[in-house]
């Protein structure tokens, strides 16, 4: 029997662990999609509105501090109504908030428009994060990288269609609405399947033990690693565009390709990562991504022109794209049963990183030092090669724990 049609029904399901999969790809493609147009229209935003340079960076950050909160929000929502609506719902909100911010007419409206996407795209990332583990799971093999791939396609997806609306004079409302279209019909893909689980997962349990001090002994060094990918993420994600348009004299046409270059990185990398893991061992993915990610940094910041920092920062994405997943799957296997409540508190890691990232990176860059922004990162990414030697006791102890 395989898995690869519905075999029984429960709940009303089909139970399909390909078709739970492809549903779950979707929703990360709609997470890439969706961050990657609100990243990439910062400078087209902050021109039409005439927004303060304090009052962007200002904006960033918010989203980061509304997308922890949205994490506990999401995590609230999967114990209700489980991670498949949660996701649905959360990228719809998501395609709504694209639209405000490309049409707000003023400060305060795009500021509450910010402020709903932080929130939609924070429940978001616990609800596909939990759905993904319980999908490995049920694999019994890493499969993590590809969910991520799915994210950086549609990250380089959204990126290039800010550039080509750029080029084509759109006003920024036109282009975003194109791309919560796009979200939008994303949603629309999402479906439910049941998994051909035992009931480990979280959604199979009414009651949840505490997670307990040694549980949070041992996600600590996964967590500092999510907070310096994060940094890293942030400072060429939220502010890379700006970076080309500020320092680097690209106009707004060419200013969003090193966003797309950046994720188009990342796409090579997790697309790799499941295949490198099981030929190397995480340790070494770890490190050797972690000596990719400094070396390119300092490239990136000393670039003498566009054409270079955007090459640089494609390298960024091909080291930093291993990290994340290679961190969640890792986080998630600590406590099978109760993989939502250790993510969403994981996350706050990932938030603690946007903010940092962002908030440095964007107070640097309003004082003219946006490469001090991008060599400053290269330090802590150089850190992550003592933090590596932690992947090897998870990933042995959950083949024994599985066996």
């Amino acid at each position: 029997m395989t898995s690869h049609a519905p075999v029984r029904v429960t709940a009303g399901h089909p139970v399909s662990r390909t078709g739970a999969r492809r549903g779950a790809t979707f929703a990360f493609a709609a997470q890439g999609v969706s961050v990657a147009a609100v990243y990439t229209t910062v400078p087209a935003v902050t021109e039409h509105l005439k927004l303060a340079p304090l009052l962007t960076t200002a904006l960033l950050v918010a989203v980061a501090l509304m997308a922890g909160g949205g994490s506990f929000l999401g995590l609230a929502a999967i114990r209700r109504a489980g991670p498949v609506a949660t996701m649905r719902g959360a990228v719809l909100t998501a395609a709504v908030a694209l639209v405000l911010i490309g049409w707000a007419p003023d400060e305060a409206t795009a500021i509450c428009a910010y402020i709903l996407f932080g929130l939609a795209v924070g429940a978001l990332d616990v609800g596909a994060n939990t759905r993904a583990a319980a999908i490995e799971r049920a694999y019994g093999r890493s499969i993590f990288g590809s969910f991520y791939t799915a994210w950086s396609v549609g990250g380089v997806v959204a990126a290039l269609l800010t550039a080509g609306a750029a080029r084509l004079e759109w006003p920024v409302g036109v282009g975003l609405s194109v791309q919560a279209g796009i979200v939008v019909l994303l949603a629309g893909c999402i479906r439910t399947h049941a998994l051909p689980t035992s009931g480990t997962g979280p959604s199979d349990t009414v009651a949840q033990p505490p997670l307990g001090r040694r549980l949070w002994i041992r996600l600590i060094p996964f967590g500092l690693v999510l907070l310096v990918v994060y940094v890293v993420d942030s400072t060429v994600s939220a502010w890379s565009s700006v970076y080309l348009c500020q320092t680097l004299a690209a106009s707004l046409t060419v200013a969003p390709l090193a966003y797309a270059a950046y994720q188009a990185g990342t796409v090579a990398g997790r697309a790799a990562t499941d295949r490198l893991v099981q030929r190397f061992g995480a340790v070494a993915v770890v490190r050797t991504a972690a000596l990719l990610v400094a070396s390119a940094l300092i490239g990136m910041a000393a670039a003498p022109s566009w054409p270079f920092a955007v090459l640089a920062a494609g390298a960024v994405g091909l080291g930093v794209s291993v990290l994340a997943p290679l961190c969640l799957a890792s986080a998630a296997r600590l406590r099978p049963a109760a993989s939502e409540a250790v993510l969403a508190r994981l996350n706050l890691f990932n938030y603690v990183g946007v903010i940092t990232g962002g908030a440095v990176s964007g107070l640097l860059g309003s004082t003219g030092q946006f490469r001090l922004a991008y060599a400053a990162p290269a330090v802590l990414a150089a850190l992550l090669l003592v933090a590596a030697r932690h992947f090897a006791f998870v990933h042995v102890r959950s083949v024994r724990e599985t066996t």
